[in-house]
């Protein structure tokens, strides 16, 4: 799998450990996923927006790293000869796996209709709290920016706009539960949000009320060497967008591209087989 290398000045670190690594040195190494004359498709890491923060313009994003990369005639664009590339969806800056871009004005315009649809295509993988009953279900309840929390969205059936996910369980363990997410409809924090509002928080998702996962709370006789700390398996939002399936822009074909598994939601999964099956 070949990568796109980008750098930036040092900032403050957020998101899972090797995000905050690479924030910390100000350099990423972004997998690419999928790539034609047409269509650049990267596995963005969590805690790196994919678009610029205006309430933190000083914060790297994807985007402003690509197109400073652009910009300066970095190897990876030239070899490309990119000197268009935008982003045909966003995907929140806690969660981690695929975007797609467009690399001409006409592709993006025909890959923002089908984004703007609602429609399958779009698979997420959710870690939450808690077991539900049915094996698969549906909320639909419209969304709005939470009133008095900026950034922030809520369940507001009277002002908010129509957002449709659908679920699917993949897996049960005692108090946790791995989903299949699958949004209609690609409001900001939407399954984020349908997720709470199911009494099912995202693990990590402390904006929402999840907590992070602890192997300590896992592992019945775990011990914690002498002088050692004990770092959560997962302390960020574990939202992963795992695979995205769309008809091609320019040829009509059936594309789909997979992301694989961060590495902190692989180990959480491995000891919740072990230690909560």
């Amino acid at each position: 799998m070949s990568v796109i290398k980008l750098s930036s000045p040092a900032t403050r670190p957020r998101g899972d450990e090797a995000a905050m690594a690479a924030q910390a040195r100000g350099f990423w190494e972004i997998p690419v996923l999928f790539e034609d004359a047409h269509l650049l498709a990267l596995d963005k890491p969590a805690g790196l927006p994919t678009a610029p923060d205006h309430d933190a313009p000083e914060r790297p994003s994807l985007m402003a790293l690509l197109h400073s990369g652009i910009a300066a005639g970095k190897t990876w664009a030239q070899e490309r000869g990119l000197a268009y590339l935008m982003n045909a969806h966003e995907l929140d800056s806690d969660a981690c796996g695929i975007v797609l871009f467009a690399k001409s004005k006409s592709v993006l315009v025909t890959l923002a209709d089908f984004f703007s649809v609602e429609k399958p295509g779009k698979h997420f993988l959710a870690l939450v709290h808690g077991v539900p009953p049915e094996d698969c279900f549906e909320i639909n309840a419209k969304l709005a920016p939470h009133p008095t929390w900026p950034g922030k969205m809520r369940v507001d059936q009277n002002n908010g706009k129509r957002s449709r996910t659908l679920f699917e369980v993949r897996e049960r363990f005692s108090r946790n539960t791995l989903l299949r997410c699958e949004p209609l409809t690609f409001r900001p924090h939407q399954t984020r949000v349908h997720l709470g509002h199911a009494g099912l928080c995202l693990v990590g998702d402390e904006l929402y009320g999840g907590k992070p996962l602890w192997l300590s709370r896992l592992k019945p006789d775990f011990r914690l060497k002498d002088g050692k700390t004990e770092r959560p398996l997962i302390s960020r939002p574990a939202l992963h967008a795992e695979q995205l399936t769309l008809s091609h822009p320019v040829t009509g074909e059936v594309l789909t591209i997979h992301a694989p598994w961060p590495k902190d939601l692989t180990v959480a999964v491995k000891y919740l087989r072990r230690y909560a099956a």
